[in-house]
């Protein structure tokens, strides 16, 4: 159906909002139908472990204009009332899918049955628990949403203390942000070093000394067996005490509508082409739960990221409107902790090494990942604005670098520092 006349998208953060916002910008004026399960208005989540939480200093602070002031819900939410009505965009606040019929191109919600002639599911994922851990219990937290911050926000008291369980970015953002409170902070993580599955131990143990050196405390390569009334109990037999406590062991993508209507679901998300598409061809997906195939890293990858739900959507849209395209963004994401300033670009999930240029011990440098042949699959600004493009360039080459000219601050990064 290359006209469709109803376009129904499942999820109100902001892939869901990038997409409304695609389909009116293509000048498709048919129904656009937006269904989010929280009873406000659709918001940006980053904010919430990065500035809710943090020193107003940040490049996200910045961006609102609220370096100053303490941010609120109304400073991240994406849209006011009006620029929906304006749009005529049906935002159905508060309203849960619980189904999908593709064979009857109908969605079920809150108890209504909605048709569409396509639809995008952006259903982005939820905080993932441990066993045996009561996540109901008072001083027990998960940072998802706007209320698990505000109700964070409350605990992480000056002079008190906490414990986050998971030293992924989330965790480490918060643990940031609870020193600056002035709380005493232990992380504790199943690996020996943080962040080891996301950037490696070369990097994990640079992230690893920032936070010591800033006073938090590290239990690495061990697991809670126990909550106790004044802390936890670790697998090594020692004790951690903490008045608060954060899970935040990642994150879960929400694919059980995907896949209770049959659609394909594998790598950890809902499977889809290049172009968005889910098994189904009236059917799209974006976002956390996209599991996509990337023609130019020549693999499926799924990347929960605030960078992938903006860019994804405008590929979804123009593909649902009968114009398909092709999404071949590198990964990238970012982080703010202390006085360190991070981007990524790249995938290197088979690197060989990790070359550096300028000074680590400065905290301003610039780490490359690179593969057998010296050529560069990811890259890493620490303190260096300006240069995520040049970085972004060097992988798209595919060609060997001649990594002392990589390495020599002296050289501009836009020369071709091939051999």
């Amino acid at each position: 159906m290359v006209n469709p006349e109803t376009i129904v998208i499942v999820g109100a953060g902001i892939a869901g909002v990038r997409a409304a916002e695609a389909l009116r910008d293509a000048d498709f004026d048919g129904r656009v139908v937006l269904f989010g399960d929280e009873d406000v208005l659709p918001y940006d989540r980053i904010p919430l472990s990065l500035e809710f939480l943090a020193p107003k200093t940040s490049r996200i602070a910045h961006a609102y204009g609220e370096a100053d002031q303490r941010l609120g819900l109304a400073d991240f939410t994406l849209h006011d009332l009006d620029w929906y009505r304006h749009n005529d965009i049906e935002l159905q606040t508060g309203t849960r899918v619980t189904a999908i019929h593709p064979a009857a191109h109908t969605v079920t919600a809150g108890g209504d049955i909605v048709g569409y002639d396509k639809l995008l599911l952006a259903t982005g994922s939820r905080s993932r628990s441990l066993p045996n851990i009561d996540m109901a219990g008072r001083r027990v937290h998960s940072l998802r949403s706007y209320r698990d911050a505000v109700r964070l926000d409350a605990a992480l008291t000056p002079g008190s203390s906490v414990a986050i369980i998971g030293a992924g970015w989330i965790g480490l953002e918060v643990a940031a942000a609870a020193r600056h409170r002035g709380l005493d902070v232990t992380v504790i993580g199943r690996s020996p070093l943080p962040l080891a599955r996301s950037i490696g131990p070369e990097l994990g143990a640079f992230f690893a000394e920032t936070h010591r050196v800033n006073g938090v405390q590290l239990r690495m390569g061990v697991t809670v067996t126990e909550i106790t009334p004044t802390g936890l109990l670790l697998s090594d037999g020692t004790a951690v005490a903490a008045d608060t406590l954060l899970v935040a062991v990642g994150a879960d993508p929400e694919i059980s509508l995907a896949r209770s209507a049959g659609l394909s679901v594998g790598g950890g998300g809902v499977l889809v082409d290049a172009g968005m598409q889910t098994s189904d061809r009236d059917v799209y997906a974006v976002g956390d739960i996209a599991a996509a195939r990337n023609p130019f890293l020549g693999t499926r990858i799924r990347v929960e990221h605030w960078a992938t739900a903006r860019k994804q959507p405008k590929v979804a849209v123009a593909g649902m409107l009968g114009n398909p395209g092709v999404y071949d963004e590198l990964p990238y994401f970012f982080t703010d902790q202390f006085d360190l300033g991070m981007e990524y670009v790249g995938y290197a999930p088979h690197y060989r090494r990790v070359v550096f240029r300028g000074a680590v011990a400065d905290r301003e440098f610039v780490a490359f990942w690179l593969d057998e042949r010296d050529r560069v699959l990811a890259g890493m600004n620490v303190n260096v604005p300006g240069v995520i493009d040049d970085i972004k360039t060097l992988i798209r080459r595919r060609q060997p670098v001649a990594v002392e000219r990589l390495t020599d601050p002296r050289r501009r990064l836009t020369e071709a520092p091939t051999r």
